[in-house]
C-alpha cells in the first residue's frame, strides 16, 4: 500500500503512524470509522465506538456494561437469556415473570423442565404425585377427588363402591338401591333384565322389576277395569275383603258415582251407594 493509500478513505488524513480501522479492505481514521459506521446502543442510546465490544442480538446492539437484564439489571454477557416484548431477561427473572408455577409447591417450573398440566394447572413432573402412595403419576390414568389427584388402585382403595351385580369398581355414576349401588348398565330387571337406569321399576322382595313384569308377575287387578294397581306416584287405590279398586274406578255398579269415602253396600261381586244399593238383596 503507498503512502497516498493509507489516507483514511473519508476525510483523507494521512493514517501513518495512527490507529485506523479497515471497512471493506479501506482504511478509516477512528473518528470518522466511529462517525460513519458505529451501531447505536439500545440502552445507552450512545454510539458503540470501534475500541468498544458491540454485543448484537437480532439487528439490536448494546455495549459490553449495558447488556443487562431488563428487570434485575444484572449482567447478561456470555450468560443465558431470554427475550420477552423486546425486552431481555435472565432466566431467572424470565422464570418468575413468565413461566408457569406449579400447582402444589408453588415455586416456578423453569424453562425446559417438564411439566405436567391437569384441568388448567401445572406441576413438576416430580409434584404430580398421587395424593395416597405419592408415587409420580405422569401420564397415567388418575381421578380427581376432593382436591386430590389419586392413581387408580389408590382411589379404588380409599374411595370406591363396587357394583352389587358384577362386583367391579364405581368410578363414576351408579344407582342407589336398598343401600346397594350398581353400575347403571348393570341395574337391570329382575324379570326380563332389561336396564331400569331410566325407567320406573318396582321393588319386590328387594329385586327391581321393570313396569311390565312386575304388573304382570306381582300386581293386583282392579276389580273394575281388571287393570293393574301399582301406586306408582302417589296413586290412591280401594281395599275391601281380597278385592281392589283404581280409586277412580270404585263407583256405584248402577249409577257409577263415586264411592270413595262414601258408604257402599255390594251385592255378589257389584258395589251400589246406599240409595241404589237400598232396592237390591245386598251382602252389607
Amino acid at each position: 500500500m503507498t503512502t497516498a493509500q493509507f489516507d483514511c478513505q473519508y476525510c483523507t488524513a494521512s493514517l501513518l503512524g495512527k490507529k485506523y480501522v479497515l471497512k471493506d479492505d479501506n482504511p478509516y481514521c477512528v473518528s470518522c470509522y466511529d462517525r460513519i459506521f458505529s451501531n447505536y446502543c439500545e440502552e445507552c442510546k450512545e454510539p458503540i465506538e470501534s475500541d468498544s465490544k458491540d454485543l448484537c442480538y437480532k439487528q439490536r446492539h448494546w455495549h459490553e456494561g449495558c447488556f443487562k437484564c431488563t428487570k434485575c439489571k444484572h449482567s447478561l454477557v456470555e450468560k443465558p437469556f431470554a427475550a420477552k416484548d423486546e425486552r431481555l431477561l435472565c432466566t431467572e427473572c424470565y422464570s418468575n415473570e413468565c413461566s408457569s408455577k406449579c400447582f402444589k409447591c408453588k415455586r416456578t417450573i423453569m424453562p425446559g423442565s417438564r411439566k405436567m398440566e391437569f384441568k388448567g394447572n401445572y406441576w413438576h413432573e416430580t409434584c404430580f404425585v398421587c395424593e395416597l402412595c405419592l408415587q409420580p403419576i405422569g401420564t397415567k390414568p388418575l381421578i380427581s377427588k376432593e382436591n386430590g389427584n389419586y392413581c387408580l388402585p389408590c382411589f379404588e382403595k380409599k374411595f370406591a363402591h363396587y357394583c352389587n351385580f358384577c362386583n367391579k369398581v364405581i368410578s363414576s355414576g351408579g344407582i342407589m338401591f336398598h343401600d346397594q349401588q350398581w353400575h347403571r348398565e348393570c341395574f337391570l330387571c329382575s324379570g326380563c333384565r332389561k336396564e331400569l337406569c331410566e325407567e320406573e321399576f318396582m321393588s319386590k322382595d328387594d329385586y327391581p322389576f321393570c313396569m311390565d313384569c312386575y304388573n304382570h308377575l306381582y300386581a293386583k287387578r282392579c276389580a273394575a277395569c281388571t287393570k293393574p294397581i301399582t301406586g306408582l306416584r302417589g296413586a290412591k287405590f280401594i281395599c275391601f275383603q281380597d278385592r281392589q279398586w283404581h280409586s277412580e274406578c270404585f263407583n256405584c255398579g248402577k249409577c257409577a258415582i263415586s264411592l270413595v269415602g262414601e258408604g257402599f253396600l255390594t251385592q255378589s261381586m257389584e258395589i251400589f251407594c246406599r240409595k241404589c244399593g237400598s232396592g237390591v238383596d245386598t251382602d252389607i
